[in-house]
Parts: structure tokens; C-alpha cells; sequence
């Protein structure tokens, strides 16, 4: 077998492998967790039950993750409290001092949130062979707890990605 058609074929392995792996991360009851904000003001993830909850795992150095702030920001706004947005950082590295340099850039008032990765190993499944996740990384969790879908960073540039949340909100399927 040629090297070229075996690059192919481990290729085409690893992009059904992340694929697989992505839907593992939905159709599930989402894991519960209490963190701190830069005020240490706690949020439960039970606060949000009975509305959508949208749970961003973002950096503040990440011109995606900026970019995603502002269009929750405007979902936010457009659906009151039938949606909530949460942003959740990793710290370290992430300080009170750069959540208040990413808010005042991004002009955001989301909550976020600290975690010391324990609630993003347990979104993302993470294990030792497979630590890893692409920031921004947002969940979308239903009124009754479960997440019903995900986007990593390709999908939240998607044009469709808005139109997809609305679909959600508003009751119908998102498309996949």
C-alpha cells in the first residue's frame, strides 16, 4: 500500500473517530456543577433549569471565542430569560484580570465562570489518551437538563449557526 493512500485512509479514520466522538457528547443529561465568577458569586447549573442554557468553554486570547461573546451577547438580548449564556474559562491560566480585560474588549455582560478543568473533563469526556478540546466549545442544554447539541469552532462560524439556535429555542430540530 502506497504512503499517500495510506495517509488517506488514516485521514479518513480520525475524521470519523472525531466524529463519533462529537456525538458522544450530546443525547445526555448534563453534568451538574457549581463554579465560582470573578466576584465568587457561585452558579449551579441548576440555576438555569427550565430554560435553555447556552454553555460556552472559552480563552480570552481566542479572536473565535470573541467573536462568539457577541453574537450570545445579541441571543441573549433577543430571548431574555428563555435563554441563558454562560461562559466557563480555565484556571489557571485564566485570571480576574483577564475575564475583566476579555468583558471590556468584547463589551459582554455575560456571567463566567472558573473551572479547574473537573467540569470540562466531565463535558468533554476527556481521558488521558484523549485530554484535549477545541475553544470555543459551546453546549446547548434544554429546559430539562440534557444537551441536545454542540459546536466546536468550525461550527460556530457556520453562517447556519444562529438560524440553528433560533431552531432550538423555538422548539424545532436543529439541523445537523
Amino acid at each position: 500500500m502506497s504512503a499517500r493512500l495510506t495517509s488517506i485512509r488514516l485521514t479518513l479514520l480520525f475524521a470519523a473517530a472525531m466524529s463519533l466522538s462529537a456525538q458522544g457528547l450530546i443525547n445526555r443529561r448534563a453534568p451538574s456543577f457549581s463554579l465560582p465568577d470573578s466576584g465568587m458569586q457561585q452558579h449551579d447549573l441548576l440555576d438555569y433549569r427550565g430554560s435553555w442554557l447556552f454553555l460556552d468553554f472559552m480563552k480570552t486570547d481566542c479572536p473565535v471565542c470573541k467573536d462568539l461573546s457577541v453574537k450570545l451577547e445579541g441571543v441573549k438580548k433577543k430571548y431574555g430569560p428563555k435563554a441563558a449564556i454562560l461562559s466557563i474559562v480555565i484556571t489557571p491560566p485564566e485570571t480576574q484580570a483577564t475575564i475583566a480585560k476579555y468583558m471590556a474588549e468584547t463589551k459582554t455582560t455575560g456571567t463566567i465562570v472558573f473551572d479547574l478543568s473537573q467540569v470540562a473533563i466531565s463535558y468533554f469526556k476527556a481521558t488521558p489518551q484523549n485530554p484535549a478540546f477545541d475553544t470555543p466549545h459551546l453546549f446547548a442544554i434544554n429546559p430539562a437538563g440534557l444537551i441536545v447539541k454542540d459546536w466546536g469552532q468550525a461550527g460556530v462560524q457556520n453562517p447556519t449557526f444562529l438560524s440553528e439556535l433560533d431552531q432550538l429555542i423555538a422548539g424545532s430540530p436543529a439541523k445537523k
